[in-house]
C-alpha cells in the first residue's frame, strides 16, 4: 500500500488449466514459480511493446492453488498500475483509461511462455491440453482495494473457521461462494477427504507466495522518486491488531523473544515469547 502511485491498476489473473494440475502437484516449487515468471514476463513484454507505455512496468503477484471449492486449481493474481518507466529516455508514461492490454493476446503469449519453460526445466508436457488459455484482465481503480483482498489470503488460511459449518459423526460441511452465481453453497465431504482437501494447498517449504517485480521490486528505489514528483500522499500505515489475552482479554505486549535450542541446534522457527499485559 504503500508503494501505490497516481493512475489506474488492473488486476490480471493467469489460469494453468486443468492438463496441467497432475504436472503442478508432482513438481509444485518448479511449476509454481514458473507459472509466476512467466505472467510477471508476459505483462512486462506487453508494457514494452505498448506504444503508449514503452517500458518496463511493476507489479504484485500473489499465488493461489485453489479456487472457492478449495480445489486443486493453481493460478497466479498480478496486481499492476498502468504505467512504465523507460529507462533508455528516463521518462515515467501513464496509461489512461479502463483497457490495459487484449486478454486474449496475454493468454497467448503466456501460454508460449510456460510451455517453453516446462520444457527446458525437463518435465514432460501432457499428452492433450487446450490451444487456448484463460487470462482475464479488468480494471480495480486505484488499486487499493485489490491489494486488500490479495492480502488477506497471505494470513487467513485456506478456508476461515467461520466457514466450517459443522463436523458431525466424521463428516465436514464448510460453505463457500459460488464465483458464477455468487450464492453462498455448501459442500460436505468425509473427514479425511476434507483434510486431505487442506493438506494440498500446503506450499512447499520456503515458498514465498507473493512476490514483487519490476520498479515495485523492493531493491528499486524508482517508486519512492515517482512518488515525491507526483506528489504522493499515501494513506497511512494499517496497525497490526493487538495481542489479547485469552483469560481476560485485555491487550498485551511483547517485552522479549527468545529462540530456544531444539534438536541440538538452533532453529529460527521456535521462539518462545514472554508477554506481559
Amino acid at each position: 500500500m504503500q508503494k501505490l502511485i497516481p493512475g489506474h491498476y488492473f488486476m490480471v489473473t493467469f489460469t494453468l488449466p486443468a492438463q496441467f494440475r497432475a504436472l503442478a502437484w508432482h513438481n509444485q516449487r518448479v511449476i509454481y514459480d514458473l507459472i509466476t515468471r512467466c505472467a510477471w514476463e508476459t505483462v512486462n513484454t506487453f508494457s514494452q511493446n505498448d506504444k503508449k507505455l514503452h517500458g518496463s512496468t511493476g507489479a504484485v503477484t500473489v499465488l493461489h492453488t485453489h479456487n472457492r471449492r478449495l480445489d486443486y486449481h493453481p493460478h497466479v493474481h498480478l496486481v499492476m498500475p498502468s504505467a512504465a518507466f523507460d529507462k533508455k529516455q528516463r521518462r515515467w508514461r501513464n496509461k489512461d483509461g479502463n483497457y490495459l492490454f487484449n486478454h486474449a493476446a496475454l493468454a497467448k503469449v503466456f501460454r508460449a511462455k510456460m510451455l517453453a519453460s516446462i520444457k527446458q526445466a525437463g518435465l514432460k508436457l501432457p499428452g492433450a491440453y487446450p490451444a487456448d488459455w484463460v487470462v482475464d484482465c479488468k480494471g480495480v481503480g486505484t488499486g487499493e482495494k485489490a491489494l486488500v483482498y490479495l492480502g488477506r489470503y497471505l494470513y487467513r488460511g485456506v478456508i476461515q473457521e467461520k466457514d466450517i459449518l459443522s463436523c458431525d459423526n466424521g463428516w465436514v460441511t464448510f460453505r463457500y461462494q459460488n464465483s458464477q452465481t455468487k450464492r453462498t453453497e455448501t459442500r460436505t465431504l468425509s473427514g479425511v477427504a476434507f483434510l486431505r482437501l487442506i493438506l494440498q494447498h500446503i506450499l512447499p517449504k520456503g515458498y514465498r507466495r507473493a512476490r514483487n517485480f519490476g520498479f515495485l521490486h523492493p531493491n528499486s528505489k524508482l517508486i519512492r522518486l515517482v512518488q515525491l514528483l507526483k506528489r504522493v500522499v499515501l494513506p497511512p500505515p494499517m496497525p497490526r491488531p493487538a495481542i489479547r489475552c485469552k483469560c481476560c482479554g485485555g491487550a498485551m505486549e511483547i517485552i522479549r523473544t527468545r529462540i530456544a535450542p531444539c534438536l541440538n541446534r538452533l532453529r529460527t522457527t521456535a521462539s518462545d515469547r514472554e508477554t506481559a499485559m
